[in-house]
């Protein structure tokens, strides 16, 4: 009993520090005011609509969306089968493998970026587009290849067995048996690879030009000039997005499936 109320104090200063700067953010993004003052000097949604209106952050947004799609695309087009390989076929190497698509978690994101920057713009010479696809591909290798490895070992062998030895192939079993029992995974996977490619910036900051540039990197160079509410809009904007890709998982599959299940 004595403990309880000890415990719900720091519970609720756990949230409250979680939940402020939330809501600073939010009330300058709906101040009438000219400048990032807090609490807010009125409310109004001007500054929303200036910020549909900057054409460098719709540039950004499109760039962002189309590198975090992609990025995902890629990242599971090879993580998947990896993973595959990595716990159904025992390759030899199989903790040599492992560890190298978890490497991205190991190294630090500015000393990787700064590797693929070398790698990409200046002796390859790609475009910037194409640098950051690949560049968040492999930064979010890890993530798919943990969180589909988690449901892959949670998913019973017995039924790809059971599929080979009534004639299936190894192409037909993984499409037909593996890939649906381990979808919850895959969603969990797509979501959280979305999610980190879209907000990157350490990576983004090294691999953009001034032509090509991700929402959070236009972001950060619009603070460095100008002091008005129109970034607080965005970061509520996408804090608003993000709550509504959590609902629309919630309701389309369900947070017990994407997340208990790859996480068990």
């Amino acid at each position: 009993m004595i403990r309880r109320p000890v415990l719900t104090l720091v519970a609720g200063l756990a949230v409250f520090f979680l939940l402020f700067p939330i809501v600073v953010v939010v009330g300058i993004a709906v101040t009438a005011g000219t400048a990032l003052a807090f609490p807010p000097e009125g409310l109004s949604l001007r500054w929303f609509a200036d910020a549909a209106a900057y054409e460098p952050f719709r540039e950004a947004l499109v760039t962002s969306l189309l590198v975090a799609g992609l990025a995902t695309a890629l990242a599971l087009a090879v993580g998947v089968p990896a993973t595959y390989a990595i716990h159904r076929r025992s390759p030899r190497g199989r903790n040599l493998l492992q560890t190298l698509f978890l490497s991205p978690l190991i190294v630090p994101e500015l000393v990787l970026s700064f590797a693929l920057f070398q790698f990409f713009l200046v002796q390859a010479g790609i475009d910037t587009l194409s640098a950051l696809v690949v560049g968040h591909a492999v930064l979010l290798l890890p993530y798919t290849v943990r969180v589909t490895g988690a449901s892959l070992m949670a998913a019973d062998p017995a039924l790809e067995d059971a599929a080979a030895g009534l004639g299936a192939g190894p192409l037909t079993t993984f499409f037909r048996v593996t890939l649906p029992v381990i979808a919850p995974g895959v969603v969990a996977a797509s979501i959280l690879s979305l999610l980190t490619s879209f907000n990157n910036v350490p990576l983004s900051l090294m691999l953009t030009s001034r032509r090509v540039e991700t929402l959070p990197v236009s972001m950060l160079s619009y603070v460095q000039t100008s002091f008005t509410p129109m970034v607080a809009a965005v970061s509520t904007l996408l804090l608003v997005l993000a709550v509504a890709v959590a609902l629309v998982t919630e309701r389309l599959v369900g947070f017990q499936k994407v997340f208990g299940k790859s996480g068990s």
